[in-house]
Order: C-alpha cells, then sequence, then structure tokens
C-alpha cells in the first residue's frame, strides 16, 4: 500500500478509532497472502475491523474482536472458511473496483486473436513477410461486430466486460446465478445456469468472469468445450478452477479453438512444463489482469472509507458478501 494512502485511511478514522496500517511485506495477487506477517498477527489481536488481501486463516484465528473484514480482492473463496461461516463477522469485498482494467484486458486479449497478432508475431520473429496467411482460416480473422460475446458472471467485471464488446458492435450475452437481477448495461439478454448449455453452441468469445463458487467449479469442462464452434476464444480473467485446464490443452491441440486469453490458473504459480506455456495462440499472462496502479487505491480507499463510515451509522454496506452464495 502506497503510504499515501495509509495516511488518507488514518486521517479519515472516525472520533474513537485508531488505525494501525502494516509496514511489513505481503502478497497482493489472486486470493492475497496465505502466510501472514509477524506484524499482522500483532496487530490483529485487538482489531475490530481488517483491510487486506483476502484474510489468511492463521490472521482471523488470532483476532479476539474482528467485526468487519474488507478484502481488497473481489474474489473471497478463500476467505469463507466453517470458521468465519459459522460466526457474525461480515465481509466486504472489491468487486467492481477490477472491472475497467480486467475488462480492458479481455478486450485487448481478444483483439490480439481476433487481428491475428499472434501470426504476427511468428512472423516477425522469422523476418518473414507473408500477407497470404492473414485472409486463411489458420489465421481466422474477424472483426468484434461479427461476434457473440457470452460472459459467465454478469457482476462488476462481467458488466464493463459487455459494455466494451457492444460499444464495438458485439451482441453480448451473460450468464448468471440470479437473473431476477435484471440485465445490467452491456448485456444484449440475460440467461441462468440451466441455459449455458444452449448459449455456448453460438459463443464466438467466452469469457469466464464469475466468482469460484460450488455452481461455477470447473464450468467450462470438455463437454462444455465441445459445444464451443470452431474457432472459438476463451478467456479466463476469473479463477483458475472454473476452466478444466486438461481438457482445454486437448482442444488447443486438435486445432478447435482460435485461441485463449488466460490470467489465472488451478496452480499459481503455472508450472513451468505446462503445456500452456507453449501454444502460440495462448495470450498468457500471470493474474494481472486487474493491475492498474493509478487507478486501484483510489478506488479502494473510497470504498473502504464510505463503508467505514456506513459501519458507524448502521447503515448498510457496500459489496457486503453473501457468505452462503459464496461472493
Amino acid at each position: 500500500m502506497p503510504v499515501a494512502v495509509g495516511a488518507r485511511i488514518a486521517a479519515a478514522a472516525p472520533k474513537g478509532w485508531s488505525v494501525t496500517v502494516v509496514k511489513a511485506d505481503t502478497d497482493s495477487f489472486g486470493d492475497g497472502a496465505q502466510t501472514p506477517s509477524a506484524e499482522s498477527m500483532q496487530a490483529i489481536v485487538d482489531a475490530e475491523a481488517y483491510l487486506g488481501f483476502g484474510m489468511p486463516m492463521p490472521l482471523y484465528a488470532a483476532a479476539r474482536q474482528l467485526k468487519w473484514i474488507h478484502s481488497a480482492t473481489a474474489g473471497v473463496a478463500s476467505i469463507l472458511s466453517p470458521e468465519v461461516l459459522a460466526s457474525h463477522v461480515i465481509i466486504t469485498n472489491s468487486a467492481g473496483l477490477y472491472g475497467p482494467p480486467i475488462a480492458e484486458h479481455v478486450l485487448g486479449g481478444v483483439i490480439y486473436l481476433l487481428r491475428a497478432f499472434d501470426v504476427a508475431g511468428t512472423l516477425q520473429r522469422e523476418a518473414r513477410w507473408d500477407t497470404s496467411v492473414f485472409a486463411t482460416p489458420a489465421a481466422r480473422v474477424r472483426e468484434i461486430s461479427e461476434c457473440r460475446v457470452l460472459v459467465l458472471g454478469a457482476g462488476g467485471i462481467g458488466s464493463e466486460v459487455a459494455r466494451r464488446f457492444t460499444m464495438l458492435g458485439a451482441e453480448v450475452t451473460g450468464i448468471r446465478r440470479n437473473v431476477s437481477k435484471g440485465i445490467p448495461e452491456g448485456f444484449t439478454r440475460v440467461v441462468g445456469l440451466p441455459e449455458a448449455d444452449a448459449e455456448l453452441t453460438r459463443a464466438d468469445i467466452l469469457v469466464l468472469a464469475a466468482p469460484l463458487t460450488e455452481h461455477t467449479r470447473t464450468f467450462l469442462n470438455a463437454e462444455r468445450l465441445s459445444l464451443l464452434p470452431e474457432g472459438a476464444i476463451v478467456c479466463n480473467v476469473a479463477r483458475g478452477a472454473l476452466l478444466d485446464e486438461v481438457a482445454l490443452i486437448a482442444a488447443l491441440e486438435r486445432g478447435r479453438l482460435r485461441g485463449a486469453v488466460l490470467d489465472v490458473f488451478v496452480l499459481e504459480p503455472l508450472a513451468s512444463d505446462s503445456p500452456l506455456w507453449h501454444f502460440p495462440q495462448v495470450l498468457l499472462t500471470p493474474h494481472v489482469a486487474g493491475v492498474s496502479p493509478r487507478r486501484f487505491w483510489d478506488r479502494l480507499t473510497t470504498l473502504f472509507l464510505d463503508n467505514w463510515a456506513r459501519y458507524c451509522s448502521g447503515e448498510p454496506l457496500r459489496n457486503l458478501v453473501d457468505q452462503q452464495a459464496g461472493y
């Protein structure tokens, strides 16, 4: 955390509150650090509220007066242990804060494949001028407005993805657990999980942007991958476990897919011997789609301070996690 952010939070403390800013390094990627620093362990003992990347279970176990956890991550699956679920601790997350950078990451990755920049990169490395390949099925060059986009997850990230593709002329369908919440901006339509398989057969681009829950774990398995049209593009910017990596590798080897944009993996770091490293049609990044150094901290601080005021006044908190649903 930048020093200025800690200072801003401390300066905004309501009357009667004190703030401890932990200076020890931590891991802010994925679900956050799973091994807390000694400084954190000491500070958490009498804390009522906690702000950090995830909540390591040893840290939670050391907390004696904890009532509110705010995670700077969007996903909170690793926080929802049986002990936490059995407690009365309130959990809020940072869903929505990551929407703009992740949506731009998805859009950039899809354009990379639709415009055959992977093919261009190969030609460049070989110092070879070949215009003919770009009009062949090997390159599968298309415009975004030709494509049907299917987004699993119609929350903050999914909605930002949908808005961008819609503005570029694509037809965008969302899949969400609770369709009664309506159709967010950017989506042409939204369907429930039972309709997912039928939608997959029409999806030129599939974006996984949903929380990891019992309903979404291994959503994209071998059977569902086979439902995608020839030449489809798969993007995963949610959690690695939403996708069967072995089945994806098999589909890529068969040439059924145009390619994949992958930012998250079942095990992170991705093993150095994973075949995913070596597919030219796979754009692979190390769980950094949400990185936005200039904008993230301002968004996070604004959300946290607003929620802190709400917490003190007894108002409903923003981004309150439904602990039973898992997000």
